[in-house]
């Protein structure tokens, strides 16, 4: 059994520790709060964030790092994106000199623009061909529920791309892989700022024109960002791109959706954030994606326009993205 860690014990740490483990890994499960560990270890539950999910028996919990880090060979890390940093430079000197890590998040760093993967590689100090990152259509509490889904493993190096997917593979998910991971995480970032549109116009009240209006052309902005950067356009039109997209914009168990349709509710920016039980990374990636979008000249005007709605400048029934543009002529698609 490959011996493997996931640190954070929210509700998509747990639900990878179960995919892993029903995978047949020899799983732990890193939670910060004690009790927390000793209620998934012995009663194989994580009453807060998966109610009614009962946990493999091959998935162990702590709150000691150093003994859940101890000799495994891969290190997946599901922890809010604004904190990794803090939470790497903590933990460097206890992760395997051989192991791969594998980031499960969706975020850029706020003032350094980074992806989760760079800020890995920074902090740990470690080889890229080590790193892996994790996305696709995967919302947690259809998976915890063992609906059939499929992932994205990509990494820059093939062999651990591979070896991971082989490890996050199971009877009710398979994991593709590709080299792509600019491409993959910034699809997997950028699905959620859409999502937080798609939800602010359902919270307005408005119906599915408007919705699949914003999700194409969400899909166009998401594709011309990632390319800017170095992506494979394709990749965005695969399980990281359009899969995730559809995910994340159409369910009511997304987090992004959620504090999107709240906005549009009528919920201020503070409110939505003191709802929340579970971090929205959406939230807070708009603005260093936007950041990142004026350095290289893209335009993106869900994006700008949800950031507006955010900042209380414009009303979230006045959100129309899709019509926005800077001249009468007809635009090609």
């Amino acid at each position: 059994m490959t011996r493997v860690a996931v640190l954070g014990a929210g509700s998509w740490g747990t639900t990878f520790a179960k995919v892993l483990a029903d995978g047949g890994a020899d799983v732990t499960l890193w939670a910060r709060r004690q009790e927390l560990a000793e209620q998934i270890t012995r009663s194989r539950r994580n009453s807060d964030y998966l109610p009614g999910i009962t946990l493999p028996a091959n998935l162990s919990a702590d709150s000691d790092v150093a003994a859940v880090l101890d000799g495994v060979e891969q290190v997946f890390v599901s922890v809010p994106s604004q904190t990794l940093r803090e939470n790497l430079a903590a933990i460097r000197h206890l992760i395997p000199d051989d192991s791969r890590v594998v980031s499960l998040m969706k975020g850029v760093e706020k003032g350094t623009r980074f992806r989760m993967s760079e800020v890995i590689e920074q902090e740990l100090h470690i080889d890229p061909a080590r790193v892996a990152v994790v996305s696709g259509p995967n919302l947690a509490m259809e998976i915890a529920k063992e609906q059939p889904t499929a992932s994205v493993v990509s990494s820059t190096d093939p062999d651990t791309a591979a070896a991971v997917a082989v490890v996050a593979t199971n009877p009710y998910l398979r994991s593709f892989v590709n080299n792509d991971v600019i491409g993959t995480e910034f699809g997997g970032v950028l699905k959620n700022l859409i999502a937080v549109a798609i939800g602010i116009v359902d919270g307005v009240g408005y119906g599915e024109n408007t919705k699949a209006s914003i999700i194409t052309r969400g899909l166009v902005e998401m594709t011309d960002f990632a390319v800017a950067y170095g992506a494979r356009p394709e990749t965005l039109s695969g399980l990281a791109g359009l899969g995730d997209l559809i995910a994340t914009c159409e369910s009511s168990l997304s987090r992004n959706n959620t504090a999107g349709r709240l906005l549009g509710q009528g919920y201020s920016f503070s409110a939505v954030v003191r709802q929340m039980n579970q971090t929205a990374e959406g939230l807070a990636s708009v603005a260093p994606v936007l950041e990142l979008a004026a350095a290289k000249g893209v335009d993106m005007p869900i994006v700008s326009q949800v950031a507006e709605v955010l900042a209380g400048t414009l009303a979230p029934r006045d959100i129309a993205p899709h019509l926005t543009t800077d001249t009468d002529e007809p635009q090609g698609e």
